[in-house]
């Protein structure tokens, strides 16, 4: 027969308690209905898969050998399921005498508990916020370092057109009939002009003077009448033998194509 000092009932006595008494303490009344049971402490534990010394400390009350007040909980109904009893007032007796024994609330956690709490493992949320900010660093530096390389290559792109733009300017103009200009004689063309824009000038030989676009001041010299196609009229001055020629009166549609003669 097991004696437990906790126990308010003769150790003797193998009738099953109907309710946990007033007084009576928790691990005491299931250890009373154990024995009412004839059930051996180590079948009881192997049946719970608990330690033996888990089992007697429940049944002892002695709480501070025990892990935090929830698992003694666990403990106290998983008994009581296994004994067939209800574990209500099995839980409520425990929150009333726990506080006394052990100076802690019932829903403490003790440090020096046997089974920690899980709050700092591996991949715990924690952790999980760590990486994915610094997947978060990386994909910004990352978007940082292809904007830089993207500007680059843009800032290049510009500076190589901008340095070959002079040389298509005056390379895309075909003037012709032009070698000892001075020495010929004829007429004097001179266009100058605001704004890019394509020309075609025949001489009354048929000579091409000039075709293509232009940018900068043509001086052309040939026979008169002179065949003139302007794209852009508006983006031209003419002079003829040094007299300025008005270009409105041969303007349709922004373009000009006339003859002009001295």
């Amino acid at each position: 027969m097991e004696v437990n000092p906790n126990s308010q009932q003769p150790t003797g006595s193998s009738v099953v308690p109907n309710a946990l008494g007033n007084v009576q303490r928790p691990g005491e009344y299931l250890r009373q209905i154990r024995v009412a049971q004839k059930l051996e402490l180590k079948d009881v534990a192997a049946a719970l898969n608990m330690p033996i010394k888990t089992l007697t400390a429940l049944e002892q009350d002695d709480y501070k050998s025990l892990p935090e007040a929830t698992f003694i909980k666990g403990y106290y109904r998983s008994y009581a399921k296994f004994l067939k009893t209800d574990a209500t007032a099995i839980i409520q007796r425990f929150d009333e005498i726990y506080a006394n024994d052990t100076g802690l609330l019932p829903n403490h956690a003790l440090n020096n508990s046997p089974i920690k709490i899980m709050g700092k493992l591996p991949g715990s949320n924690s952790d999980r916020k760590k990486k994915w900010l610094k997947r978060i660093v990386i994909a910004l530096v990352v978007l940082v370092l292809i904007s830089i390389a993207v500007l680059s290559i843009q800032n290049w792109s510009a500076n190589k057109d901008d340095a070959t733009a002079p040389q298509t300017a005056q390379s895309d103009v075909e003037v012709l009939s032009l070698e000892n200009a001075n020495t010929l004689s004829g007429d004097q063309l001179v266009l100058n002009f605001n704004r890019p824009t394509s020309v075609h000038i025949v001489d009354s030989t048929g000579k091409v003077l000039a075709t293509g676009r232009q940018t900068s001041t043509l001086t052309l010299n040939g026979e008169s009448p002179f065949q003139i196609r302007l794209d852009d009229a508006a983006a031209v001055s003419l002079t003829l033998n040094q007299e300025p020629i008005a270009l409105s009166p041969y303007t349709v549609n922004g373009k000009a194509d006339f003859r002009l003669s001295r």
